[in-house]
């Protein structure tokens, strides 16, 4: 893939191009009547092995279907007439963190709805679509520029920095679409999201973190911070204060967590202090991720007038 021109190379949905392709009949959507016409399933087959995901379009029967497999499925299903839209065409950008639980979403201009598939039909300019592996999907610029603008930021800033994790989008590519499209709903809120969308953040809750420190009104952080050879997920370098988000794994997997302890005995080494964020606290007590990395900061130096406020009498 070629980040800046937006074209992609072969991908996941190259297989199910060819219903007849038997092995692509077994992991991936394929059209029933194609499928039929073609030999390559009988009628008796198709409804004892397989499963309807859409009208005429199916998959083997306890096929988990992943987002990029529900995106081809109704592509297939508009008569390969559609285009990929919102967190379906995000999926078929490569992006992780999509519940596959979400509706298939396409743009189409004519046509009644239909259960699992989310469709609009808003105007799309010939640059905000392209094609990948045969499939019409919007730019990840377009798709930026839906997805920041669904109700409720923490998702929206989710989504558009998992796409620009995936794909290398810049806010830059996403601008010039607002003035193009004055008039749709949600673009105050796509602004705000265009300002602290960063591809850096390799997992929606470290969004979800970087978020809790600058709604505190602290300094938006460097993601991906290399010392030496670790990697922080966000933090301060100019005061060698880092904030990691620790998944499950971090505590509950001996390897992962013997490394985790060499880890930070080498980066204290190098003088840094990495305040470290588990789910609860992200869930229940976010206040102790803004109040710890502020001690830190003062404690290196940072003389921000924000931690005396969030600090009060202790930062005196």
């Amino acid at each position: 893939m070629s980040r800046g021109l937006w074209t992609i190379a072969p991908g996941p949905a190259e297989s199910v191009l060819h219903a007849h392709d038997d092995v692509a009949m077994r992991t991936c959507p394929f059209v029933g009547t194609e499928a039929i016409a073609s030999g390559a399933v009988s009628p008796r087959t198709l409804k004892s092995g397989y499963e309807r995901v859409y009208r005429n379009v199916y998959a083997p029967k306890g096929h988990l279907l992943t987002p990029a497999d529900k995106a081809v499925a109704a592509w297939m299903w508009s008569g390969r007439q559609a285009t990929v839209a919102g967190l379906s065409a995000a999926a078929l950008h490569g992006t992780q963190w999509i519940d596959a639980k979400r509706p298939a979403e396409v743009y189409r201009k004519n046509g009644k709805p239909v259960a699992g598939i989310l469709i609009h039909r808003d105007e799309l300019f010939d640059d905000e679509h392209q094609v990948i592996s045969g499939i019409a999907v919007t730019t990840p610029p377009r798709t930026a520029f839906d997805l920041g603008r669904r109700r409720g930021r923490t998702m929206a800033v989710v989504y558009s920095d998992a796409l620009a994790n995936a794909t290398g989008l810049m806010p830059a590519a996403v601008h010039p679409l607002l003035g193009r499209h004055p008039g749709v709903r949600g673009l105050r809120q796509l602004r705000n999201v265009l300002e602290l969308m960063d591809g850096g953040a390799e997992s929606p809750q470290e969004t979800r973190t970087r978020l809790v420190l600058i709604d505190a009104c602290l300094p938006k952080p460097e993601t991906q911070i290399r010392v030496g050879r670790w990697r922080i997920d966000m933090g301060y370098r100019e005061f060698k204060v880092g904030v990691e988000y620790d998944g499950e794994q971090h505590w509950t997997d001996p390897r992962r967590r013997n490394h985790d302890i060499d880890r930070h005995v080498d980066l204290a080494a190098r003088g840094w202090i990495i305040i470290r964020v588990s789910a609860d606290m992200l869930r229940f007590r976010r206040h102790v991720i803004v109040e710890r990395t502020c001690a830190a900061l003062l404690a290196a130096g940072a003389e921000w007038p924000v931690i005396a406020r969030i600090l009060g009498e202790s930062a005196a």
